[in-house]
């Protein structure tokens, strides 16, 4: 009985929940209900009728009509039909509220939704429409009242300056006429309604006004300068290339008369055509005329120069080449007594003919100038051009030149020097054998004794090189090389033996004071001195020095500080 009455109660207590929920959902319902129902009274109360009503007060026709009429029946469309499906929509749910169909209320209230947000849309761009029209009628009236005065102000400006554009006026007046015709095309567009296109009109007439007015006020200097300046320059420029031709100056003086008549033919016609209509190629061919005729002015100024400058500088130009021709006549001679007595290296040989060559085409090159100076097939800008080069060529050359001719002329000196450096040498290895005669040492090792006789081997054989004809000097250079380093290595061996045999005699002399109280000091130094008369001094001295080492530390280091040769 107990677990009944639970049942009981929890099935009570469920349906009370669900009844709640449903309460809840309900009362969730009937509010948004009447929020939707409040925005489709803000809808239906706004003011699109009274602005439809303004807009109706104007004249309308054309596009304009078409547009209020097309709002017009946007707007009856959502008061007649769309409002009132709404109205119905909101019952349903209210009464599938009543009967707890929530989600059959919930899709109806997302459909009225869904249609006032529509509604939103269309009336915020029909009221952005109308007043896109009410102010495309205030701004074009606005605009045309801007207008008219630029009109009046370049009538006036063609009345007060008729002087400055001859029968181009004429036209000015026309396109103004054409402008002040549109203006009355505007009033009778807004007369009928037609306020777009009106709007779009007043836009065409700023547009075309403006380019007009920039015609008018450039259009005396371009008169001017196609009438008085541009003629004078080119009557002028003709005057002066028939003048640099009588003086002598090399131009193709035809073709440039030619030219420049073509441009005044050309002048004409374009003349003509802008005192009758606009021809905006003028003002390209009028910039590439004056550019033209800059750039025949300064051709006729660099040739002029030019004409100076070949003046002034190509006699000098011609003894410098003289100059330079007997100056490598005078190393050729040089070269070829030299050879006589000297083996020139390849590399010397070959530079020195190809300084032949190069004197031999500088002549012809020079020659060539002279002849083209004598014609009259070649402008005075080319000449100088050409004379330019020859002339930065001739300074290379030069720069060469002196550079072969130092290098050749030391030969002598370095045969000099080769010879001092064999006597010097000779002197040094004079004095090595002296000193190993007064060093009173056992002996000379064999390999002093080698290198002696091979360094006296190399200064004989120097010697007869120094003897041939012709000497070569790249061998003999070649040989003194190997001299120097010889007799260095040489000097540092035996400076090195004398110390290692003098540093010997001291540590044995030294290390005598223990050799009765060490019987294995007394034998390494039996050994070391019979390495000393055998002539191997290095050993002795390592084997010495280490067992001195053995018995007295550091003793070896003291001996060789306050070591000195007494030769």
């Amino acid at each position: 009985m107990g677990d009944f009455t639970s049942y009981i109660i929890g099935a009570v207590l469920i349906a009370i929940i669900v009844i709640i929920i449903g309460l809840i959902l309900r009362k969730r319902i009937y509010d948004r209900v009447d929020q939707l129902e409040a925005w489709k009274m803000d809808v239906m109360h706004r003011q699109v009728g009274a602005e439809l009503q303004r807009v109706k007060a104007l004249n309308l026709s054309g596009e304009t009509q078409e547009r209020f009429e097309h709002w017009k029946e946007t707007w009856d469309h959502i008061l007649t039909r769309e409002l009132p499906d709404i109205e119905e929509y909101l019952f349903d749910a209210e009464e599938a509220a009543d009967r707890f169909r929530v989600k059959y209320a919930k899709k109806n209230l997302a459909t009225v939704e869904s249609i006032l947000t529509k509604n939103e849309e269309t009336i915020k761009t029909i009221l952005k429409e109308l007043e896109d029209l009410l102010d495309s009628e205030k701004q074009s009236r606005q605009a045309i009242e801007t207008v008219t005065p630029i009109l009046k102000e370049w009538r006036h400006v063609l009345l007060e300056n008729q002087h400055l554009y001859g029968p181009a006026e004429k036209r000015f007046e026309q396109a103004l006429d054409q402008e002040q015709q549109a203006i009355e095309e505007f009033y009778a567009m807004c007369d009928d309604g037609n306020y777009f296109e009106a709007r779009q009109h007043v836009e065409n007439i700023k547009a075309s006004l403006e380019v007009i007015g920039l015609r008018i006020d450039e259009f005396p200097l371009l008169y001017k300068k196609m009438n008085r300046d541009l003629p004078e320059q080119i009557q002028e420029l003709k005057n002066g290339i028939k003048e640099m031709k009588r003086e002598g100056y090399r131009i193709n003086d035809d073709m440039l008369l030619t030219e420049l008549r073509d441009m005044e033919k050309q002048l004409k016609t374009y003349i003509s055509q802008i005192e009758q209509t606009d021809e905006p190629a003028v003002y390209d061919w009028l910039q590439a005329a004056e550019d033209r005729i800059q750039e025949i002015y300064l051709m006729l100024e660099k040739e002029a120069k030019a004409k100076h400058y070949l003046e002034k500088h190509m006699d000098q130009f011609t003894k410098d080449v003289q100059a330079a021709s007997e100056d490598f006549v005078l190393t050729d001679e040089e070269v070829k007594t030299l050879q006589q007595t000297y083996l020139l290296e390849g590399s010397d040989l070959e530079l020195y003919e190809n300084l032949e060559k190069w004197m031999h085409q500088l002549e012809k090159d020079h020659n060539q100038l002279l002849n083209s100076l004598s014609s009259v097939n070649q402008t005075y800008l080319s000449l100088k051009e050409q004379l330019e080069l020859n002339q930065g060529d001739l300074k290379k050359f030069k720069e060469s030149h002196v550079e072969f001719r130092d290098q050749v002329r030391s030969i002598r000196s370095d045969e000099l020097e080769a010879k001092q450096v064999v006597e010097t040498k000779k002197r040094t290895l004079f004095n090595l054998e002296k000193r190993l005669e007064k060093s009173n040492l056992p002996g000379i090792p064999d390999y002093i004794k080698k290198q002696c006789r091979d360094n006296h081997g190399l200064i004989e054989t120097i010697q007869e090189l120094l003897h041939e004809q012709p000497l070569n000097m790249g061998q003999v250079n070649t040989k003194i090389k190997e001299l120097h380093s010889n007799v260095d290595i040489l000097s540092e061996k035996v400076q090195l033996m004398i110390e290692q045999a003098y540093l010997t005699e001291r540590v044995i002399q030294y290390a005598n004071r223990y050799r009765s109280q060490y019987p294995m000091l007394q034998a390494k130094l039996l050994e070391a001195e019979q390495l000393f008369y055998q002539e191997h001094y290095e050993e002795a001295l390592e084997l010495s020095a280490q067992a001195l080492e053995e018995i007295a530390p550091g003793a070896v280091q003291r001996l060789e500080e306050r070591i000195e040769l007494p030769y």
